[in-house]
């Protein structure tokens, strides 16, 4: 099959396109995916760069996280799912606690029937391929914080990957009582549309001169500094990246099909959308560039490559 993969450590050059891989085996728990569409996450970059070099699988590595596809072949233990059936997930459990050495960007990835769920039926390949792990993280942030209806959230980043479902989460799963989110000028109405009461221009305004204290502040940008001086008393922040300030925490995502089998039906109404950046889908010739552009840190919602041939 073709897949992208890196033999070493680095930047987008150490990424090649290769066309003679061998087809990951299933095991008895596993599908087989025809890969449709796969989307990109921070996580890919930094794992590329060898930042989780301890705990990663072996080299070569066939990248990747998110993937949509159909299934074409199943696990002899495998009960949920059937050739033909169209599903999506984060293929690795651990992101980065020995993630899958084949992952998404290639034609197809063997994937543990517990991670999948089906596509819904109201969005397409590339829109499902950027869903799983931002969705999940997203989710997971939520539970992690106690997160309920009638509490405040602060999203920084609200135009991120993870930061857009945060918003629409909190507002339209959990039931928020405010939300706001941080955004740069041009992105405000999108972070609007997608539910949040208030948006912040970071350009312009400082999150420390905010009039209003959260509960939970959602830091997807690296601010968790800034972000501890914005709590309610006994409020909680979640760190995704950078630093990390008392009380703020850090989490790492467990992958499991069943959140999105959950969240599957507000996607479905149309309550949660995904957002897929207006630069892409990048076609699979292009995961390099894809790459480039999820690496400078201004991508709106996802990154996704489609079609994978």
């Amino acid at each position: 099959m073709k897949a992208w993969v890196y033999s070493d450590y680095g930047g987008v050059d150490v990424l090649k396109l290769e066309s003679n891989i061998a087809v990951p085996e299933i095991k008895e728990d596993q599908v087989l995916i025809k890969v449709v569409a796969a989307g990109l996450n921070p996580v890919d970059a930094k794992r590329r760069q060898g930042k989780f070099k301890a705990t990663d699988s072996p080299l070569p590595t066939v990248p990747g996280y998110d993937v949509a596809g159909v299934v074409v072949k199943v696990g002899s233990a495998v009960k949920d799912f059937k050739e033909g059936d169209e599903v999506y997930a984060n293929v690795s459990e651990k992101a980065l606690e020995g993630p899958k050495q084949f992952g998404s960007l290639a034609e197809y990835t063997a994937v543990e029937e517990k991670l999948l769920a089906l596509k819904p039926k109201n969005i397409d390949f590339a829109q499902a391929a950027g869903l799983p792990l931002a969705i999940e993280t997203a989710d997971e942030g939520l539970v992690r914080t106690e997160f309920s209806a009638g509490k405040s959230i602060l999203v920084l980043n609200g135009a991120g990957g993870v930061g857009s479902l945060m918003i629409q989460l909190a507002k339209h799963v959990y039931g928020a009582s405010k939300v706001a989110a941080t955004a740069s000028t041009g992105k405000l109405e999108l972070v609007r549309s997608l539910g949040a009461d208030l948006a912040i221009d970071y350009t312009k305004e400082n999150i420390e001169d905010l009039p209003d204290k959260y509960d939970v502040v959602f830091d997807a940008i690296g601010m968790c500094d800034k972000a501890v001086k914005v709590i309610k008393e006994g409020g909680k922040v979640v760190a995704l990246t950078g630093a990390v300030t008392p009380p703020g925490f850090r989490f790492v995502v467990t992958s499991n099909g069943d959140v999105l089998k959950k969240l599957n039906p507000y996607i479905e109404s149309g309550k949660v959308k995904p957002v897929v950046d207006p630069k892409g889908p990048f076609p699979f010739s292009r995961v390099a560039d894809a790459f480039s552009y999820l690496e400078t840190n201004h991508a709106t919602g996802k990154v996704v490559v489609y079609p994978i041939p």
